[in-house]
């Protein structure tokens, strides 16, 4: 019997051994575990440099227990013995034992483990791969655009299939909940355009076309494009997590199972939603801006309301008006757009969600100021 006095085992086991004809038979009897691990893996391992034998043989017969940490331990004493020219066998193994072992892979405890492959950092590679990326990203931009154009001719085609109610509550909260956040950036914006302008125009005398100036700013550029950068913020950025998350669910899934089209039945409720909300939240954003500039107008550059406000008629013309409608809402289809598409991008974990909800806002404004880019060029020419 052979024990370490030092450990207080529960699991004993004896190892007993015979030479025969150059063959060592150890017959193990008892329990092996994880517990006597350590102890009768090195006694073992100790007998095979004891005695010159070509064979060995490890009888089971009288094994009562073995677990899986055991049989690893065997296996890589066979291993060591392979290693020393000895053929070592296991003999007699039992119904439970046998189980234990074919859990267990040979190739596995050979092979070495494997390794993410790092790139190398090469500026060219990464130049490459970030044109791969973007190119996939353009054609699966483009896919999704198609599928939105057909879904929305089949809305128009088939208005009932329009969810009615889906549309006023994506309104109230690209709307209306939306109201107090754009008011207060376009006041404070009006009130830094009135009051740097007055800075500079009061060296020339010309403090009355402060109000000039604020009215053409807001109501041409920064009304349009700061209130479809807090959309883009806000309900972007929302519409993309909430789609996604239900990827994650499987309710996609569902909806493709029950016949219904995601795109139409998703996408189609949110751009129609922002098409109506975001060129209403542009006037509402254009007139805070004046207000912001009229602050200014009559506390620091001594005008009346009624200057102010005939300057600011005097400088707005229908047209400017009409062309930030019309980007206005061209920037809420870029939006909603962009924001229904990278939420079916995603496809498992709320890494995913995360990662695409924040490449849904910064896609939705770098396509806001490249579009309004476009925009001035083209109205200036028109104009």
């Amino acid at each position: 019997m052979l024990m370490d006095s030092k450990q207080d085992w529960q699991n004993i086991y004896q190892i007993s051994h015979k030479k025969q004809n150059l063959k060592l038979i150890i017959y193990l009897t008892g329990e092996f575990g994880i517990k006597n691990l350590t102890s009768f893996s090195a006694e073992i391992k100790n007998l095979i440099p004891t005695y010159k034998v070509r064979e060995m043989d490890l009888d089971f017969s009288g094994i009562t227990y073995i677990d899986s940490a055991a049989a690893l331990a065997i296996i890589q004493i066979q291993k060591a013995a392979a290693a020393k020219f000895i053929d070592c066998s296991l003999v007699n193994l039992n119904e439970e034992a046998k189980g234990i072992f074919s859990v267990i892979s040979e190739k596995a405890l050979t092979q070495s483990s494997l390794k993410i492959r790092t790139p190398p950092d090469i500026l060219l590679i990464q130049l490459g791969e970030a044109s791969l990326a973007f190119a996939r990203d353009l054609v699966n931009i483009i896919s999704f655009v198609g599928e939105l154009i057909l879904a929305t001719i089949y809305t128009f085609r088939h208005p009932k299939s329009l969810r009615i109610r889906d549309v006023l509550f994506y309104m109230k909260r690209v709307g209306v909940d939306g109201l107090p956040i754009v008011g207060l950036i376009s006041l404070l914006i009006g009130l830094i355009i009135a009051f740097m302008s007055f800075l500079q125009l009061r060296m020339l005398g010309a403090n009355i076309y402060v109000p000039s100036l604020v009215s053409f700013a807001m109501v041409k550029e920064l009304g349009p494009i700061m209130t479809a950068i807090l959309v883009a913020g806000r309900s972007g950025s929302s519409f993309a997590a909430e789609i996604g998350t239900m990827v994650v669910n499987e309710e996609v899934d569902a909806l493709k199972t029950m016949g219904f089209d995601p795109v139409r039945f998703l996408a189609v409720p949110k751009v129609f939603a922002a098409i109506i909300v975001v060129p209403v939240l542009t006037i509402y954003s254009d007139l805070f801006g004046i207000i912001g500039g009229l602050i200014v107008g009559i506390t620091g550059l001594d005008l009346t309301v009624h200057t102010y406000v005939m300057q600011s008629l005097k400088t707005i013309k229908v047209f400017d008006v009409v062309t930030s409608l019309i980007k206005a809402a061209v920037f809420a289809v870029m939006i909603a757009g962009i924001g229904s598409q990278r939420g079916f991008q995603v496809r498992s974990g709320a890494q995913d969600v995360g990662k695409y909800t924040t490449s849904a806002v910064v896609s939705a404004i770098f396509l806001i100021v490249v579009a309004d880019s476009i925009f001035a060029i083209m109205f200036y020419y028109i104009g």
